[in-house]
């Protein structure tokens, strides 16, 4: 059974009685994996949304929640503690605007499950009505659940790189199947099953229904085992690390883990499973489960998904459940592929909303929430506070037959003075908000750089039966056109790099200005930043930005970078620009050496490297090589890896084929430069 909320209280003051949980910021998220009978979330100390999602969701059938907030009438304007992670210089804090909060009142104040009780106003605090009892699973699996017990066992026990993929939203008990397969597993004689997910505390309710189900078994953090049977937690990127081995990996919360290392994953394990949330606070199975599906696909035509829609922790039809999923746009969705079936680009309008008449137009909010959401698998509630209160953030769609097909988050960034400016450049300050004045000054050295005003494309979204029209590039071109006409010296975008997202910003006439030097824990991908020009200063800083990149990143390959996709390195060399400079006489020399007379490559490397740079940078020179010479050019010449792993990387038998593969390439690039 499950309560209704009490929003609008602040009945407990500053003291919550014993056993009763109050949220404390990060701390909330120690919460996670266990279960509540009662939640205090004190909104006087800062309305953290992801944080608030992810506490609602513990609390257990029979369990209530009671939200302490300032009176509803002055939430909107209060000061929220949460409001330092949206605010950007140079706005304060208490400048940002409530349209958030504002929204959530209006829902708080319709909600008809919710109870309002305002301090002083006499009021009692009524009891919660509970709803009817939920059946005990902590033993024995629901029929949905038994389901995705015996897929979980078909994919141990049957044919080899068949994985099942388990969505469900919260309270499900997609965990406890996991816990129910690996006691089952272990019984029958399995030795040897790995269980991972962003966190050791995410997967305590699967090694709790295992354990329940093994009473004899010995059990500590992260491990259990019965017999010569384990069940141990590793971490995901331990894991690609490693040479773990299993006849079972279970990846819990797959979509809070980067889909490169899922993709590392799948290839390692040939017996795998994943389940993930479809409405989460770390982000969403809807968006998670297009994009895998098509890694998936790579791997195995045999793959198959699994739905687990009745709730186990509480009763269908919750209504703190259906609350929670309004108050935060949990429960938003993309218009439906049918709306926009047949549409032609005549058809759209470009349009930039007005934020505040957004927050009030619940269906315009809610479709483009959700084409976010189906857009970027890891967008969070608290994205959604950000779309509506950040202070530089605008918000463009592209809308026909009354639907959102396309969406940009745009910021503005820069303008800041020459003291300013030379604190960023020197790196005693860190204005939050402002990433590319930040990264071309404090990486690239360019102290004027922060001086200006730029324009940063956030996030970018066109609807899956709207693709491939043009819309999204002319979407682009209309924030261009705009940026440009209000005087900004150059827009930009930073994501997470791959070799298609690489190739369509470039299209629109965006270079390639960085490249981070470590994978990022949230996307897994080496993060990028493209710039485009608008002015002449914004020219002659794009200009300077490509040469600082091109000069560094060569020799990055063969230090930080040595394990950057070939596919990468090209898309990112290409363009104006040169790595290495020109070829003297010499060079040819050793050059001619090397791919004619059986000269070493190892007294030559220098004048191979300069002729390969300058190779990445020609998209003809690039064109009439194959994959696997490309693969060997950077692999050996710009990382400085071992023949024995160009072989590997180019599907060669080894060292002799590998140096005849780049003797022939470059042999192939001297008679296509007549040199």
């Amino acid at each position: 059974m499950r309560a209704a909320a009490y929003p609008d209280s602040h009945w407990f003051g500053e003291h919550a009685p014993p056993g009763i949980s109050c949220s404390q910021g990060a701390a909330a998220f120690s919460q996670l994996g266990g279960e509540l009978d009662l939640l205090v979330f004190d909104a006087w100390s800062g309305f953290d949304p992801d944080a608030f999602g992810a506490l609602t969701g513990t609390i257990r059938g029979g369990g209530s929640l009671l939200l302490l907030t300032p009176p509803l009438k002055e939430w909107p304007d209060f000061v929220d503690p949460q409001n330092h992670r949206i605010t950007v210089a140079p706005f304060s804090a208490d400048e940002l605007s409530g349209r958030f909060i504002q929204r959530m009142v209006r829902i708080l104040r319709a909600a008809s499950q919710a109870s309002l009780y305002e301090q002083g106003s006499g009021n009692r605090l009524p009891e919660p009505v509970p709803l009817a009892p939920v059946s005990d699973v902590s033993v024995q699996p629901t029929g949905e659940q038994q389901r995705a017990v015996e897929a979980l066992l078909r994919v141990a026990r049957g044919h080899r790189r068949r994985p099942v993929v388990l969505i469900s939203d919260r309270g499900r008990g997609k965990s406890a199947a996991f816990g129910f397969a690996a006691a089952a597993l272990m019984c029958s004689g399995s030795r040897r099953i790995l269980l991972t997910a962003p966190r050791l505390k995410a997967v305590d309710s699967v090694f709790e229904h295992a354990g329940r189900a093994l009473p004899l078994a010995r059990q500590h953090a992260g491990f259990l085992k019965t017999g010569q049977a384990t069940l141990e937690f590793v971490a995901p990127d331990e894991l690609v690390q490693g040479t773990h081995r299993a006849d079972l990996l279970l990846v819990d919360e797959a979509a809070a883990i980067p889909a490169p290392l899922l993709q590392n994953l799948l290839k390692r394990f040939p017996r795998i499973a994943f389940a993930t949330t479809v409405h989460g606070y770390e982000g969403t199975g809807r968006g998670f489960t297009i994009r895998f599906s098509s890694i998936l696909d790579r791997y195995t035509n045999s793959w198959k998904q699994l739905q687990l829609k009745t709730p186990v922790r509480w009763a269908s039809g919750d209504p703190l459940e259906q609350l929670v999923f309004r108050m935060l746009a949990l429960d938003t969705s993309a218009a439906p592929d049918h709306a926009l079936q047949g549409l032609k680009t005549e058809e759209c309008e470009y349009r930039q909303l007005d934020r505040e008449c957004l927050a009030q137009d619940e269906p315009l909010l809610a479709e483009l929430f959700g084409l976010l959401v189906l857009a970027h698998y890891r967008t969070r509630p608290l994205d959604l506070r950000h779309l509506l209160d950040g202070p530089n953030l605008s918000v463009r769609v592209v809308l026909a037959r009354g639907h959102v097909v396309a969406t940009a988050l745009t910021a503005t960034e820069g303008g800041f003075d020459v003291r300013e400016a030379h604190a960023i450049w020197t790196g005693e300050r860190r204005p939050h908000g402002h990433l590319l004045p930040e990264t071309l000054a404090a990486h690239h050295g360019l102290k004027q750089a922060p001086t200006m005003d730029c324009v940063r494309v956030m996030r970018i979204a066109v609807h899956p039966a709207a693709q491939r029209m043009g819309i999204g590039s002319e979407l682009i071109r209309h924030i261009v056109a705009e940026a440009r006409r209000n005087d900004f010296d150059y827009v930009g975008s930073s994501f997470g790099a791959t070799p298609a997202l690489l190739g369509f910003w470039k299209s629109q006439g965006w270079v390639p200005v960085r490249l981070g030097i470590q994978r990022g824990t949230r996307s897994g991908e080496h993060s990028s930043v493209l710039l485009r020009a608008l002015s002449d200063r914004g020219a002659a800083l794009v200009s300077r930005a490509r040469e600082r990149f091109l000069f560094q990143f060569p020799h990055q390959l063969c230090d930080s970078l040595r394990d950057l996709e070939t596919e990468l390195v090209g898309e990112l060399m290409q363009g104006d620009g040169d790595a290495a400079g020109a070829l003297s006489d010499n060079d040819l020399e050793d050059l001619k050496a090397f791919a004619f007379e059986r000269r070493q490559l190892e007294v030559v490397i220098a004048s191979v490297w300069k002729l390969t740079c300058m190779v990445q940078t020609d998209r003809l020179a690039m064109a009439l090589l194959s994959e696997q010479q490309r693969a060997a050019l950077v692999t050996r010449v710009l990382q400085r890896k071992s023949w024995t792993e160009v072989a590997a990387r180019s599907g060669l038998s080894g060292k002799k084929q590998s140096q005849e593969l780049l003797r022939n390439t470059i042999a192939l690039l001297l008679r296509h430069y007549s040199f």
